[in-house]
């Protein structure tokens, strides 16, 4: 019973496939192809709609206040509102902007946003599009969001614009390095691209309670808190959302969007923070494994979507607690804090490795993690560069 609900989705899709079972097998790629889309298309836009009056709704509770509820029952259909208004806002593109790039822009960054979605284990045989060099390929997409983010602020032809991108691209480039680095333990580790590969590395479980996801490594730990935070940094997520400063620089790359397109850089933003904690909840929570052995009879993708969900809730979480950090304070931790530390994640992982993967490496990977985190706390030690403030009154 158990296992046929898991496998629910792949047999309606093998059902809709069996109706092409006497067409050419290039007919039937192609539709296996558009089947994935439109489910990733719906569960994910499904989604974004939902998070979208979730998040407003938990940051009211965090911060003693109602969110949205006025439109359907405990403002459920804030989302549909929303759209409908989007829609039918006026598209304002300024006189002297670049009209083609300025309009493609908003369609790259979601595009790329959505193909990262592709390579994701969602469950038990549930990779819409399963290849051997899938983590080379979610990175070598969403490096293309840097050219989407310049080609809004140059377009727009408006100096706050072309300000605010510019700041997005120094800040997503100076975190999609340690982003990238912090998945190459993993990768040494399994020895494998795919996702598939390290999902299937991180089954079994000791004692039948303690799961072999990568994260119950020292190695893994630091890793996972390192790609969480370069996370928030790519998704331009609070602490991390000055490239869209209000106070400085108006709305960034976007202050010359509205309507519709403002909402596609909206939903962007968000499916990317879907494709992040998607990747990783793979490389470091097990992917679609159970917590412990005695709940596998649950579904695989309910562990998937469970696991995303309190990464999402995170995000949120940080949101309502955090203030927003200055730009220099971002660079500064990301090359002197973030790279190095990513850089100790590796070796932390080989030492693992050739320790026998043990309580033995367990250990020695902790000290190397450990003594690298106390120099780097030494050497950047931030107290003796701020002086008692005093205050001075004129008389």
């Amino acid at each position: 019973m158990s296992d046929s609900l898991d496998q629910i989705f792949i047999r309606a899709k093998q059902w809709l496939l069996s109706w092409l079972s006497n067409a050419p097998d290039w007919l039937i790629q192609i539709a296996s192809s558009l089947i994935n889309i439109a489910a990733l298309l719906g569960v994910f836009l499904t989604l974004f709609a939902l998070i979208s009056v979730l998040e407003r709704k938990i940051l009211g509770r965090m911060q003693n206040r109602y969110g949205p509820n006025r439109v359907g029952p405990f403002g459920l259909f804030q989302p549909v509102a929303d759209g409908i208004k989007m829609l039918i806002k006026e598209d304002i593109v300024p006189a002297r902007a670049d009209k083609v790039v300025h309009f493609l822009a908003p369609i790259l960054i979601a595009a790329t946003a959505i193909l990262a979605l592709g390579i994701i284990p969602y469950g038990r045989n549930m990779t819409p599009f399963a290849i051997d060099g899938g983590i080379l390929f979610f990175f070598a997409v969403g490096s293309t969001t840097e050219l989407a983010v310049f080609m809004a602020g140059w377009g727009s032809n408006n100096k706050f614009s072309m300000l605010g991108a510019m700041r997005a691209i120094a800040q997503m480039i100076s975190y999609e390095l340690p982003l990238i680095i912090t998945t190459f333990p993993v990768v040494m580790v399994v020895g494998a691209l795919s996702p598939d590969a390290i999902v299937a590395a991180q089954n079994g479980y000791s004692f039948g309670v303690v799961p072999h996801w990568f994260v119950t490594t020292p190695w893994g730990a630091a890793a996972f808190i390192l790609f969480f935070v370069s996370g928030l940094v790519e998704s331009n997520r609070t602490p991390f959302d000055v490239p869209e400063g209000e106070s400085e620089i108006v709305a960034g790359h976007m202050t010359e969007y509205s309507g519709f397109k403002y909402a596609t850089f909206f939903m962007a933003e968000y499916i990317g923070m879907f494709a992040i904690s998607g990747l990783a909840v793979t490389l470091f929570l097990g992917g679609w494994h159970a917590p412990i052995h005695g709940l596998e009879f649950i579904p695989s993708y309910v562990w998937f979507f469970g696991k995303l969900s309190i990464l999402l809730f995170i995000y949120i979480w940080v949101r309502g607690t955090l203030p927003r950090t200055r730009i220099d304070q971002i660079m500064n931790f990301a090359w002197k804090f973030m790279l190095p530390m990513a850089f100790t994640c590796i070796i932390a992982a080989a030492v693992w490795h050739y320790a026998g993967r043990g309580v033995a490496g367990w250990l020695w990977s902790l000290a190397v993690l450990t003594l690298v985190y106390v120099i780097l706390s030494i050497l950047l030690d931030t107290r003796k560069k701020f002086a008692t403030r005093t205050y001075r009154f004129a008389e």
